[in-house]
């Protein structure tokens, strides 16, 4: 079971990640065999080296300017859920709702995402 300091490390990493783009980065997130699922974009990534090829097809999101603020909401067993609110200079405001599922190692398993465009 995951602890508070896990989580929050693993999130910390992700935002990197996300900000990098880098291989390496990304990997050191998930299992070999994770799964990413991303609603209402039908995102279905299977495997690390798929995550990997749709974080990267996804790298110019970043490039005009971006943030991330988030909350851990709970930790129940092995999953984690977080709420955020990712604010892309060039695509606006999108809340975000996951459940992340450790592995022992402190690795994501599987991450679920609900990614709306936030109303102001």
């Amino acid at each position: 079971m995951p602890e508070h300091d896990v989580v929050e490390g693993w999130i910390k990493r992700y935002v990197h990640a996300w900000s990098t783009g880098e291989r390496a980065d990304i990997e050191a997130l998930f299992t070999s065999d994770a799964e990413y699922h991303e609603w209402p974009y039908e995102t279905d990534w299977i495997g690390r080296d798929e995550i990997v090829e749709g974080w990267q097809s996804r790298d110019d999101w970043q490039r005009n300017g971006w943030t991330f603020q988030w909350e851990i909401l709970m930790i129940t067993g092995d999953t984690a859920a977080v709420r955020g609110r990712g604010t892309y200079t060039e695509f606006g405001e999108f809340d975000n709702l996951w459940t992340l599922t450790f592995a022992p190692d402190g690795r994501v398993d599987v991450l679920r995402m609900w990614n709306n465009q936030a109303e102001n």
